[in-house]
């Protein structure tokens, strides 16, 4: 699976916490990655909802199937507190899959940490990291290529990852 992709900025809304110091407590536009790019739909327990993006199957994955996937984000620009960087909630992949309301209880209790990443740097991260995308406050672009890597294509049950 990769992706070559610009963060997208948050507004003010989504966020709301933008003009705070690099380590904040985040109330809003916080996140897990819960979903899984497939080649086929099957009803397996565990799996779903199910979606299609773009003519890609996607669907929510239990944390045994996300705890296998590794993200590297490589950076094309620098990642620093201005241009908006990528905030985590440490040890939260540890927790499993998560409700919003765990999530956005646990941006309430848990002091964010900024991911600053120079160009050409790699961060990696589990998808199940509570994590956002904060504001940029300048014009510096952000670019990172997002790729992400697993053990093989054949996730759990019989489900086979779509690969790019």
């Amino acid at each position: 699976m990769e992706e070559r992709h610009r963060d997208e900025d948050k507004d003010e809304e989504q966020l709301g916490k933008e003009k705070l110091p690099p380590k904040v407590k985040l109330a809003s536009g916080v996140a897990q990655d819960k979903v899984l790019p497939l080649c086929e739909r099957h009803e397996t327990p565990g799996w779903g909802p199910w979606s299609v993006k773009d003519g890609v199957i996607y669907a929510h994955a239990p944390a045994t199937a996300l705890a296998q996937v590794l993200a590297l984000r490589v950076h094309l620009d620098d990642s620093i507190a201005d241009n908006g960087p990528l905030r985590v909630l440490p040890g939260t992949h540890k927790m499993g899959v998560l409700s919003d309301d765990a999530i956005h209880r646990l941006a309430e209790e848990v002091t964010s940490v900024d991911c600053l990443v120079p160009r050409g740097g790699v961060l990696a991260m589990r998808p199940l990291i509570v994590h956002a995308s904060s504001k940029s406050r300048s014009e510096l672009p952000r670019w990172v290529l997002h790729l992400e890597y697993v053990a093989s294509r054949f996730i759990e049950n019989g489900l086979e990852l779509a690969v790019a």
